[in-house]
């Protein structure tokens, strides 16, 4: 997939910027949260052509779009989200409803439905989730029946309901998974098609910004050519197919969200005194609510990055990299945004603040696009499945390469993030020979320290080869941030890995020594330092907007 030139992306971040300076300001924000308000005419501008057409982005070139990839859709995805995320959700909403038709609709298809999303500026919706199906696409109930005229099928009556549906009541057009008789399938339908209800707005505890509503489909007519692709039972493999992106894209989310609570907490403990000096020079403040904020957002914009840039060059099978960069992104935002009501006292807690909007929005990230859990199952799974087909091989070789990297670059982290792959080959394996993973809880876990060591090795393996300035960081910020993050993640794979073994009644009585902890431990030196270095460095990037 092509990706956007460096100077149309800068240009369209900039725009973006200065509309958001202009419209999006934070009294404006929380008027719309407090009033639980849906902004139809802020996305009807983000979509004019003549203002910003921000639609196009994600459009093919062919279809009258710019013809953005992944890293594009990463970048604006966080930007959007640093500015609320109620209104990139219903954003980027449009983004995920054309999705099928993007993957698996006809040549014919997509050339009418993407030039008309393109030249209207259509608001689209993506209806998958049903009250008894959520993650699980595999229960959905909505049913397809098909419509028959002299033998052949000339429509489907399309009845049930779907939950949650971002856009779900305002859309001009939807996407609908549902079961026909060759299995689930997409259909497209119009906004007023005859049948078609929405529920009232769900009263939501964050992104108040954004329209969530049930659908109801009552024997909703759609013709034969909106069923997409024109062939029955492709939706669960079209929806599979874009896992990657659209989990991408809430990781993103969670980032931006998580660095704006971040970068609001250092500005205001910046100004804030106490016993005679700012909070920013009190290592108890810094080392406890920044400093491992920025490390663990920061390891996961390397995640995401290495991850957009594979979807760009056209590599297919990447669901469990993009569940791992949802993971560890939406995770890494959750915990910024609460350490930043925490960060400011008595302040944080009340509604005047962002920081407050801010945590409540975030939390929909470890929840939409696929549960924390689910993402766990979901890396475990997979991860587990080449820990058997390498033969134990998979982390440990890549232990190996991380070994290079350190020699080569010895102030990244790399060797440590080794030790934390290698804990994590011994781990799988100890596992595989107590038949540990028929505990679904150790399987989750595993799928938890999985996250943790591979987001360890990709930010230190990457850090010097594949700088990112995006954040307002320089190289040697981002290593000490590498490095903090590698010695926890080393920590949390050997000791947390070891408890739950044990726990679960693992049989090895050396798996102590197996897991390197000695190695662990002296590892850690240097960790306050760098802590110290890093406080430091964020305070000056970020103590002015």
């Amino acid at each position: 997939m092509p990706r956007l030139d460096g100077d149309t992306l800068d240009m369209i971040l900039g725009t973006l910027t200065k509309y958001a300076q202009r419209k999006l300001t934070p009294e404006y924000l929380l008027e719309l949260d407090h009033k639980d308000e849906f902004p139809r005419s802020v996305l009807e501008e983000l979509y004019d052509p003549a203002q910003l057409g921000l639609h196009l982005t994600f459009i093919e070139e062919d279809f009258g779009g710019l013809g953005g990839g992944a890293y594009d859709i990463y970048r604006i995805s966080e930007l959007m989200a640093s500015f609320d995320l109620g209104i990139a959700t219903g954003v980027l909403a449009t983004f995920l409803g054309s999705d099928p038709i993007s993957v698996g609709a006809t040549p014919e298809q997509k050339a009418y439905w993407m030039g008309r999303i393109a030249e209207e500026s259509l608001l689209l919706a993506y209806g998958a989730t049903e009250p008894q199906a959520g993650s699980d696409l595999a229960a959905l109930t909505t049913k397809a029946e098909p419509v028959m005229e002299d033998g052949n099928v000339t429509g489907y009556r399309l009845s049930g309901r779907k939950q949650w549906i971002s856009n779900g009541a305002v859309a001009d057009l939807y996407t609908i998974l549902a079961l026909a008789p060759g299995g689930p399938s997409w259909f497209i339908v119009d906004h007023d098609s005859e049948g078609f209800t929405f529920g009232k707005p769900e009263d939501k505890h964050g992104i108040r910004a954004s329209n969530t509503a049930a659908l109801y489909l009552d024997s909703v007519y759609v013709p034969a050519d909106r069923l997409v692709g024109g062939v029955e039972g492709s939706g669960l493999v079209q929806a599979q197919a874009v896992f990657g992106y659209t989990r991408l894209m809430v990781g993103a989310f969670g980032m931006g969200a998580g660095w704006e609570a971040l970068r609001r907490t250092i500005r205001y403990a910046k100004e804030r005194i106490q016993g005679g000096a700012p909070l920013t020079e009190k290592q108890a403040y810094t080392h406890k609510l920044i400093v491992p904020n920025a490390a663990r957002l920061e390891a996961s914009r390397a995640y995401i990055e290495w991850v957009a840039e594979r979807l760009d060059a056209g590599e297919e099978g990447l669901a469990t990299e993009g569940a791992v960069a949802k993971y560890l992104a939406t995770e890494a935002g959750n915990k910024a945004a609460e350490d930043a009501i925490q960060g400011h006292g008595g302040y944080g807690y009340t509604r005047e603040y962002m920081v407050e909007k801010i945590k409540r929005d975030v939390r929909i990230t470890t929840i939409y696009e696929g549960t924390s859990e689910i993402m766990e199952w979901t890396i475990a799974r997979d991860r587990w499945q080449l820990h058997l087909k390498s033969r134990g091989a998979y982390y440990a070789d890549w232990a190996k390469r991380l070994q290079e990297v350190h020699r080569r670059e010895p102030e990244n982290g790399a060797g440590v993030a080794a030790l934390a792959l290698s804990a994590l080959a011994v781990l799988l394996e100890r596992a595989r020979i107590d038949r540990l993973t028929r505990h679904q809880h150790i399987l989750f876990r595993l799928g938890e320290l999985i996250a943790a060591a591979e987001g360890a090795a990709i930010f230190s393996e990457r850090v010097c080869s594949h700088p990112s300035d995006v954040a307002g960081l320089d190289t040697p910020t981002r290593q000490a941030l590498a490095r903090i993050n590698a010695r926890e993640a080393a920590v949390k794979v050997a000791c947390d890995g070891m408890k739950w073994l044990m726990g679960a009644g693992q049989t090895e009585g050396a798996l102590l020594d197996q897991l390197g902890l000695n190695a662990i431990y002296q590892a850690q030196a240097g960790q306050i330092a760098d802590m110290d270095r890093a406080a430091e460095r964020l305070t000056t990037a970020f103590a002015k907007p």
